[in-house]
């Protein structure tokens, strides 16, 4: 039985949580704040390809792409050393996913965000969220006053989610109190104007598909 346990705790990654913090009801990991920003970023998948050197690393991609990096953490540490910073992990909190699946993912973030800080890697913290309802832990863990990331694409596509993802947005920066916020995708005016004369930087990284597509809203 110890045997079995032992790998199920190897599993689930828990050396990576050494020395941690944990907030929150659901023992979120603390992570430190960072003030670093950016204007450039590349998806993970690309950065394995020698693609990039001397910019930033993002996960705003579909979880199949860098589910391999909480499978394997250490296989991608020193190529993750070799860029200017990372964006943390971007696992998706879909509505349509049980609550404690939205949870975990959610813990998955930090954990990792936490794992390459404690590796020396400057991480800006990623902020996701769904409804309300998650709102009682996915702001666990990350620090005031600084700075973090969100994306837009694949969030604001339909009247209920532009609704969430605004609410979640205004709740965010109520809870956080950002100095700069990276916005990756398109910022809206009718979700991000209200929020512009604040005393919050907003930075915007366009994503892949209107750089080289030209695309609109995702």
């Amino acid at each position: 039985m110890s045997k079995n346990y032992s790998l199920s705790f190897d599993y689930l990654n828990m050396d990576l949580l050494k020395g941690a913090t944990l907030a929150g009801k659901y023992g979120m990991p603390m992570l430190r704040q960072s003030k670093a920003t950016t204007t450039e970023a590349i998806p993970f998948h690309d950065s394995y390809k020698g693609k990039g050197k001397g910019k930033w690393v993002h996960f705003y991609i579909h979880d199949s792409h860098f589910n391999c990096i909480w499978n394997n953490p250490n296989r991608y540490l020193e190529m993750l050393k070799s860029f200017k910073g990372v964006i943390s992990t971007d696992f998706s909190l879909y509505i349509d996913t049980p609550f404690g699946m939205q949870i975990w993912n959610t813990l998955r973030n930090r954990i990792l965000a936490y794992w390459m800080q404690q590796e020396g890697i400057e991480v800006i913290p990623n902020v996701r969220w769904g409804k309300e309802d998650t709102y009682e832990f996915c702001f666990d863990g990350i620090p005031q006053g600084g700075t973090v990331a969100i994306g837009t694409n694949g969030c604001i596509q339909d009247k209920e989610d532009r609704f969430d993802f605004k609410y979640g947005l205004a709740k965010m920066l109520e809870d956080i109190k950002p100095q700069t916020v990276i916005v990756y995708g398109t910022m809206p005016n009718d979700i991000f104007d209200e929020h512009l004369n604040k005393g919050i930087e907003f930075i915007n990284i366009k994503h892949q598909f209107i750089t080289t597509r030209k695309g609109g809203d995702s």
